[in-house]
C-alpha cells in the first residue's frame, strides 16, 4: 500500500471517529488538519497534535494551556474508569483503594481547574 493511500485511510478513520476537516494545514507536512472530539487539532499524516498560535499570543502560554487541557481530559477519563470499577466492585479493600485513588484524581482535577483560571 502506498504512503499516500495510508494517509488517506488515516484521514477517513479520523472522520469516522467524529473529527471535522478544518481550513488549516499542518506546518510540518502541509496535510489538512482535523479537529477531533476533544477540540484538539491533529494532523492525520504526522499523527501529531498541532497548536495554532494567533498573532499577539505568546506561544509558551498557548502550549501550556493546551497541555493543561490534555492533562485535565486524561484525569477525567481516569475518573470515569474508576467510577465504573467502583460500581462493580464488591471487595471492601479494593473499594477503599479505588476511593483513595478517586479522591486523589478529583483533588488533582480541582488543582488543574484553578491553574487554568489563574
Amino acid at each position: 500500500m502506498s504512503e499516500e493511500s495510508k494517509d488517506i485511510q488515516s484521514m477517513v478513520a479520523m472522520l469516522k471517529q467524529g473529527a471535522t476537516l478544518t481550513e488549516f494545514a499542518c506546518p510540518a507536512c502541509s496535510s489538512p488538519l482535523f479537529r477531533v472530539r476533544s477540540g484538539d487539532l491533529r494532523c492525520a499524516k504526522c499523527d501529531k497534535q498541532v497548536i495554532i498560535v494567533k498573532e499577539g499570543e505568546d506561544a509558551e502560554t498557548v502550549a501550556s494551556r493546551a497541555s493543561l487541557m490534555a492533562l485535565q481530559n486524561t484525569i477525567i477519563a481516569k475518573i470515569q474508569a474508576i467510577e465504573k470499577r467502583i460500581r462493580n466492585e464488591e471487595n471492601a479493600e479494593k473499594l477503599q483503594q479505588l476511593s483513595t485513588t478517586l479522591a486523589s484524581l478529583l483533588e488533582n482535577l480541582d488543582r488543574l481547574k484553578k491553574m487554568g483560571q489563574a
